[in-house]
């Protein structure tokens, strides 16, 4: 594929994942670690690397998984990647939680028109419409995701009322789906429910070469819900 190397880490949503591109090989390392990323990511960070015999300071960037996302999760990942990549001086790769799905649902199952839904809590869903595009850079042709639907957060029926007006075959991925439209008729649905960094790093290549990469002080998560309403228990200020 490509001599460039990039380490990819995502802690945005239950799952914590790691992985790794050097010589054109891709390894990798998942799990389900809900409430457990903190301890869980420098470990596999080190094994991953320990495996291939690789300092962080021999990569070419970091690539990491911005959101959206569960809060904790969407922090606990920016801030190491801000760590890491500060620590060492390496350029970092952003990469969108949902838009990492749509990879994942090209790469299993060729689609090419995507709608990801992950489930925000509160009868509400980070929700985007995604679909691909080929393009020629100067190492081959890639695959890059366009928005035909920006990502947001919106209520389940918002999103049918949305999809409902696009055309052609779409494939459903995230756990979106699973908590609130399960009986969607807008589209099929995948297996696909959680984001992986194995997929984030497809979607760095060509942000690379394109030179989207941003200093390790530039980092920002992605919440797209910027204000939540608590209700108070009863007798609580």
């Amino acid at each position: 594929m490509t001599k460039l190397t990039l380490l990819a880490i995502d802690t945005s949503t239950e799952a914590c994942s790691v992985a790794l591109l050097h010589q054109g090989e891709i390894t990798h390392l998942d799990e389900v670690a809900q409430r457990t990323h903190t301890k869980r990511i420098l470990p596999m960070i080190d094994q991953i690397l320990g495996q291939s015999g690789l300092r962080l300071n021999q990569l070419d960037a970091l690539v990491f998984g911005r959101g959206p996302g569960s809060f904790t999760g969407v922090r606990v990942g920016a801030s190491v990647a801000q760590g890491l990549a500060f620590g060492v001086d390496l350029p970092v790769i952003a990469v969108s939680n949902l838009t990492a799905m749509a990879q994942a649902a090209y790469q299993q199952h060729q689609a090419e028109q995507v709608l990801c839904a992950i489930d925000a809590r509160m009868n509400e869903v980070y929700f985007s419409a995604l679909k691909a595009e080929k393009v020629r850079l100067e190492i081959g042709e890639f695959l890059q995701w366009q928005e035909i639907i920006t990502e947001q957060v919106c209520s389940p029926q918002r999103l049918l009322e949305q999809a409902n007006t696009l055309s052609g075959n779409w494939l459903t991925v995230g756990t979106g789906w699973q908590a609130y439209l399960s009986l969607n008729n807008v589209a099929k649905n995948s297996e696909i429910t959680l984001p992986s960094a194995k997929y984030m790093l497809s979607v760095a290549v060509p942000m690379w070469f394109a030179k989207q990469t941003i200093a390790a002080t530039e980092i920002e998560p992605v919440y797209l819900r910027n204000e939540v309403t608590w209700k108070k228990l009863p007798g609580r200020e």
